[in-house]
């Protein structure tokens, strides 16, 4: 009995897409998560620092600001296809980037 190998070739399609969506899912769920947890870590660190001690940069809310590096942070997980990287690291990267590309703005 011949096997049909455009049905094959059909359903390896079909099950990469599945798990290349689920992946993506998770990502996000995981970005969402680490999002959370640094944007209160930072709150904290920047509510016990001295005004005089900020450097000017572009007023930016801190809303549109977590969502840039959680943008940047997905992104750049997507770049290595989710695979062997660590969510928290791919955050604060980003993090540095995000507040020097805002600080560059500003001059």
């Amino acid at each position: 009995m011949p096997t049909n190998s455009r049905s094959t070739k059909s359903t390896r399609k079909a099950s990469k897409k599945a798990s290349k969506k689920a992946s993506k899912k998770v990502a996000k769920k995981a970005a969402k998560k680490v999002a959370k947890k640094v944007a209160k870590k930072v709150a904290k660190k920047t509510a016990r620092r001295p005004q005089g001690s900020r450097k000017t940069a572009v007023q930016v809310s801190a809303e549109s600001r977590r969502e840039m590096i959680a943008k940047a942070a997905y992104y750049r997980a997507e770049k290595r296809n989710f695979q062997d990287g660590d969510p928290v690291a791919d955050w604060l990267s980003c993090e540095k980037e995000v507040d020097g590309l805002l600080s560059r703005a500003a001059r």
